[in-house]
Formats: C-alpha cells, sequence, structure tokens
C-alpha cells in the first residue's frame, strides 16, 4: 500500500452477528405508472413477448437480480384503483381515468396476469389494497379472489376467469402513503389506524396466515413524522407484521459528497421508527416486535421538471424515468448497506420501481432493453448478500458535509452465508478525489482465501448507460490481497467494492 493514501480499518468476526438476512430485502416494486407495466414488464406487439404479452427480455434482466418479492400495484395508483377492472375477460375491462398520475389506466394486465408473471420470474407478490377510496369490503373480497381455494363467490370468480388455484398471496399492504395530501383519501393518523386495524381484522378472518404492513410515515420531512408511527400503531400494532417506511433522494444542487452521506438521514429514520415502535411495544405491555418494510427506497429527481410536461390522459407516457448515473449507483449501494446493518429489524425492502419508472431496467418501446448503473449493485447485493448480516468494527477517515457532519469515507456492511462458506464485503468509498487503502482482519474465518474483488468506478461521476452504451458497468479487480488473516485492499476513489472470501481446503 502506497504511503499517503488514506487508510481505513475493519474488524469481521462471526461472533458479531445482527441478524439473518431475510431475502425479501432485496425485492422490488411495479405501478401501474408511466411504462413500468405498459411497455416495461408487458408490450405485447415487442419481438420478445411470450404468448401472454410479457417481454422475454425484461424477464430475463429481472431474473438476473433475483428479486425474491415485488410489491404491486402500487403505489398512490392504489388508493384509486378499483381491483375488479383488471380481472375477467379482457374485452370486458373498462378503461378508467387514473387520478394518481392523471392518465388512462387501459387495465389489459391485471391481478391474474400480474401473478402469472410474478411466478414466471421466480418472484412473490406483495399485494397493496386501496385504503383510499376504499376499505374493508374491497380489502377482504380481493384477499378471497386470490387465496380462498373455492366455493365462495369470489373464489369461484377467480376460478372461472382460469385460476383454478389460489394465488396464496402471502403479504399484504394496508394502503399506501395515507399521511400524504397527494394521496386520493388521505387520512389523519385516527382515521387510518381505526380503518387500517378494521380492515385487518376482517382480511385476518379470511386467511390467518397471511403478514400485513401497516403504512408508516411517507418520508422523514413529514411534518408529522415520527406521531404518525405512534398514533397509527397504537390501533394497528397488534394486527400488523411490520410498519413501512419510504424514502429517495436526489442530488439538485450538484453537491456530491453531501449527496454520498445522505444514508445518514436513511440511518436516523430506520432508528427513529423502530425506536417508535418499541415505545408504543412498551405501552402497550406487547411481547411482539414490529418488524420494518422499506417497501419504497430509491434515488428520485432527474425525471422531475421532465414530469411536468406531460399531457394528462394519455396510455403509460414517459413518466418517472429517471436516467441514472455513477455517483446515483454509489448512493444506491450505500443504501443497501444501510438495510443490511439493520438486517434484525428491517425484514423487507422495496427498490423503486424495477422497469421504466425510477428503476434498474430500461426499455425502448420496441426496441431494447439494458441496465441503468444502479442495477450492478442491486445485483451485487442480492445474489451475495445471502446469509447473515455481520456488524464490522470500522476506523475510517471522515469528511464534514453540508448536512452531515463526520462522514466516514467507508460506508461497509458484511454477509456471512455460513451454508455456502462465504463472506462478503460490501464497501463504498465516498472519497471522490483520493483511493482508501482497506485492511481488513477477518482471523476468525480460518482458511478463507480471497476470490474476487469486484468493483464499479468511473472517473465521471455523472457517466450514464443508454441503450446504445455501458458506460458505467462492474470489473473485477487486480491487486486485492488475504494473508495471515487479513484482508488488504484498495478502494477506488468514488466506488462500490464488493470482496467475496470463500473458505479453501486446499492444503500445503
Amino acid at each position: 500500500m502506497a504511503s499517503g493514501t488514506p487508510r481505513a480499518r475493519m474488524v469481521v468476526d462471526k461472533a458479531f452477528k445482527i441478524a439473518e438476512v431475510d431475502r425479501r430485502i432485496y425485492g422490488s416494486f411495479i405501478e401501474h405508472l408511466g411504462r413500468a407495466v405498459y411497455g416495461g414488464i408487458y408490450e405485447p406487439t415487442h419481438p420478445a413477448a411470450d404468448s401472454l404479452g410479457f417481454r422475454e427480455d425484461v424477464k430475463q434482466l429481472i431474473k438476473e437480480l433475483q428479486v425474491p418479492i415485488i410489491r404491486y400495484p402500487g403505489g398512490n395508483f392504489v388508493s384509486g384503483y378499483n381491483w375488479e377492472d383488471g380481472v375477467g375477460p379482457l374485452n370486458n375491462r373498462p378503461k378508467r381515468l387514473e387520478l394518481a398520475w392523471r392518465t388512462i389506466e387501459p387495465n389489459y394486465v391485471g391481478t391474474n396476469e400480474f401473478m402469472e408473471w410474478a411466478k414466471g420470474v421466480g418472484s412473490e407478490v406483495m399485494m397493496a389494497v386501496n385504503l383510499g377510496t376504499r376499505g374493508v369490503d374491497a380489502a377482504r373480497n380481493l384477499l378471497e379472489y386470490c387465496n380462498h381455494p373455492g366455493g365462495s363467490y369470489w373464489s369461484d370468480l377467480r376460478r372461472s376467469h382460469g385460476h383454478e388455484q389460489p394465488h396464496r398471496v402471502k403479504t399484504w399492504c394496508l394502503g399506501n402513503e395515507m399521511d400524504g395530501p397527494w394521496q386520493i383519501g388521505q387520512k389523519t393518523p385516527v382515521e387510518y389506524g381505526r380503518l387500517a386495524y378494521e380492515t385487518a381484522k376482517a382480511m385476518r378472518l379470511v386467511d390467518p396466515d397471511i403478514e400485513l404492513v401497516s403504512c408508516g410515515s411517507s418520508n422523514t420531512a413529514m411534518p408529522t413524522f415520527p406521531e404518525w408511527e405512534a398514533v397509527t400503531l397504537d390501533h394497528t400494532y397488534e394486527v400488523a407484521d411490520y410498519v413501512s417506511l419510504h424514502q429517495y433522494y436526489g442530488n439538485r444542487d450538484g453537491d456530491s459528497a453531501n449527496y454520498l452521506a445522505r444514508t445518514m438521514d436513511m440511518e436516523h429514520f430506520i432508528r427513529t421508527v423502530t425506536a417508535t415502535c418499541d415505545y408504543i411495544k412498551a405501552k402497550k405491555r406487547s411481547k411482539k416486535t414490529m418488524y420494518l418494510s422499506f417497501d419504497e427506497w430509491n434515488v428520485w429527481f432527474h425525471s422531475n421538471a421532465a414530469d411536468q410536461a406531460i399531457e394528462p390522459w394519455s396510455i403509460a407516457p414517459p413518466q418517472l424515468e429517471d436516467n441514472y448515473n455513477f455517483e446515483d449507483a454509489l448512493l444506491v449501494g450505500s443504501m443497501l448497506i444501510t438495510l443490511l446493518r439493520h438486517a434484525d429489524r428491517v425484514k423487507m425492502a422495496c427498490l423503486a420501481q424495477l422497469v421504466n419508472v425510477i428503476a434498474p431496467i430500461m426499455t425502448e418501446n420496441g426496441g431494447r432493453a439494458w441496465k441503468q448503473t444502479i442495477f450492478y449493485p442491486y445485483l451485487h447485493a442480492s445474489v451475495f448478500g445471502r446469509g447473515t448480516s455481520l456488524q464490522p468494527i470500522v476506523e475510517s477517515p471522515v469528511y464534514d458535509a453540508q448536512d452531515y457532519t463526520d462522514v466516514p469515507y467507508l460506508d461497509s456492511a458484511v454477509v456471512y452465508n455460513e451454508a455456502e462458506e462465504e463472506v462478503t464485503i460490501f464497501a463504498v468509498n465516498r472519497n471522490l478525489n483520493e483511493a482508501l487503502d482497506l485492511n481488513c482482519d477477518v482471523r476468525s474465518f480460518e482458511g478463507y482465501q480471497l476470490v474476487e474483488h469486484i468493483v464499479l468506478e468511473n472517473d465521471d461521476l455523472k457517466a450514464v448507460n443508454t441503450a446504445a452504451e455501458e458506460k458505467v458497468k462492474p470489473h473485477s479487480k487486480g491487486g486485492a490481497e488475504c494473508r495471515d488473516g487479513f484482508v488488504n485492499a484498495r478502494l477506488s476513489k468514488a466506488s462500490w467494492n464488493v470482496i467475496r472470501l470463500k473458505k479453501s481446503y486446499q492444503t500445503k
């Protein structure tokens, strides 16, 4: 290691366990918004379309990501959605004014089509119910339609629609962002808490085995945060299994150092919601622990101006199509690291969204599909981040940004996959100007050897990928070594790193 290069130290020990990583932490989200569905996953006229109209090229990219669960159908969309519009014969389905995003919803894709598609990409579905314009009755009917085997009105209707076997949807969201004034049917905390409780009670009578997500604050800037959580959970604590968190970040002022520190806000968000949940647990003398579902998170700001120019009442306009650059990938990597460090409480998370709409995958109508810059940290975490999250003990140089102080240049998480005898270190070097030399003590993993150091780096923070050219993509980097129980690696300036170790049985 060259002298003068900033240095960071880390101790990784198999005894420093945070929790088992729930695979659903790598979930995503598809909303009836923009070209996420129509022109994204579904395009019947595309050369790569299957017999149901879904694009096979897009399917393959999603399979590569190994997405375990996908939230559907919204999002703001769900608060004005009549689920009955999306089932039955296509020629009988109505076209509706979609008020959340002011488009026309043709209902070509609905519950059954989406369930079949999700099965085809190997994902479970996290279904959201409408608690904006509707409530208990519509929610319990949809659950009966999806999960009841047969012999009742709604389950037999599903069977008449060609789906003899129930969909068995396990996880259900009780509405979406009901604190937001942009939401159709916005509620006060007490109004939402009462409605969510009664809806949950009815749904559990239909199917006692489901999991339910109570609606949390839309983001940390909401004036009612975290009072919303305290009041709503006072009603829903014993009937819900999770509370939701949503957060998006952007670099509107062009301050990259400050931008890459924004996961410190994400840390504060998770800790505050966790503390609020535990306060309600204590208040109720409950033995139950409330877990967190971070079911919307991403970078979102690039498309804001373009979205203002979209004419209303069109079908599938190009809304929220952020074209992500390299620094966005770094922040997404740090957000994944943050989720892993809170694996004891964050059990589900959804990168919002999956295709075209603030997404890792982009498509051209009738043309190609390609990987945005943020595809890669999501891919690496999903593929290599299965196992037990460990707490690394880190010494790192720090910096001060506009909104944050003592920001560590090294942002890191560690996952130990005992079954595969693998250890993966995820690391972001936030230093925009210098490399960072990392010395990592892994002596508790006797006999483990370095098998790969993957790096995502680019001299241009604003570099983007397009259908024609992939400027930002990972490569295997040489120079790292594992010797005498220590890993030494150079982390390039402003880089995402995946350092993989595996048990070696070679004998001298």
